[in-house]
């Protein structure tokens, strides 16, 4: 029944479901994980890398830039990060959106655009794709983690279909299920960041379908604001800072090439 009823976006099934939309999250669950924690001083987002290999060039994430290998967790703006998973191509579209309506917000009202409102004219955009012949959804969900005078520090969460929710902990992408019940068992309303940290690193390790942890196959975002001009600051953690970072939480599995070494 659902192939007559699938080959477009715009045609309801008798049951009002619209199989394409479906099918996109049914992409995303299969995509890398992506897991993000709200605290009270700040947000902590991790994600993990699929594309991964010795022959990789990873020196831009080394060296260059901000951080991060530009695979799952971007910058949208000075106060809002971002964590995808679906289709990296998808994804860049959509960053490339949310940073131009960013700086527009900017340039229009002189102050940082508001989380929910970069979510919103994000799920605006999405939500078109749904809507009008011969187009398809976009087959990424976003977490926002983001801070403004507003509502101080928020997490929300964008699918295909253009809806978005507020979180105060959630994960999107492979094994979300089983990260969302270690979350729910775990989280604290009055977490701090640093807590925050260690708990989404844990979750991570017990949710990963790799058996190692290392900055090979994670990335790491934290947001929160500088003591000394209480504006947000991102931070997006380099290769290096991950190893150390996953060493100080004692979460570090060592590889097999670490240990044949060692030997």
């Amino acid at each position: 029944m659902a192939r007559r009823y699938d080959s477009r976006t715009t045609i309801f099934s008798p049951e009002g479901r619209l199989y394409q939309i479906e099918y996109a999250m049914e992409a995303i669950s299969h995509a890398g994980t992506v897991l993000g924690v709200l605290a009270k001083d700040g947000v902590v987002l991790a994600a993990e890398k699929k594309v991964t290999g010795k022959l990789l060039d990873l020196s831009s994430a080394k060296d260059g830039g901000y951080g991060g290998s530009g695979e799952k967790i971007y910058l949208l703006n000075s106060n809002v990060i971002g964590g995808v998973a679906g289709l990296t191509a998808d994804a860049n579209s959509l960053v490339n959106f949310a940073r131009t309506a960013a700086q527009q917000h900017l340039a229009l009202y002189n102050e940082d655009i508001p989380v929910e409102l970069l979510a919103q004219r994000l799920c605006d955009m999405k939500q078109g794709y749904t809507q009008f012949g011969g187009l398809r959804p976009f087959g990424v969900s976003l977490l926002y983690a983001g801070y403004d005078p507003h509502y101080q520090f928020q997490l929300y969460h964008s699918d295909p279909s253009g809806n978005y929710s507020g979180w105060k902990a959630t994960c999107i992408g492979a094994n979300n299920g089983t990260a969302q019940s270690l979350l729910k068992q775990e989280y604290k309303d009055d977490i701090e960041v640093k807590d925050a940290i260690g708990l989404v690193l844990r979750t991570m390790s017990k949710t990963m379908d790799s058996t190692t942890l290392n900055s090979e196959k994670l990335e790491f975002a934290v947001l929160t604001l500088d003591p000394a001009t209480k504006q947000p600051r991102a931070k997006i953690y380099r290769p290096a800072e991950i190893d150390a970072l996953l060493l100080s939480e004692g979460i570090t599995k060592k590889s097999e090439d670490t240990e044949m070494k060692a030997a």
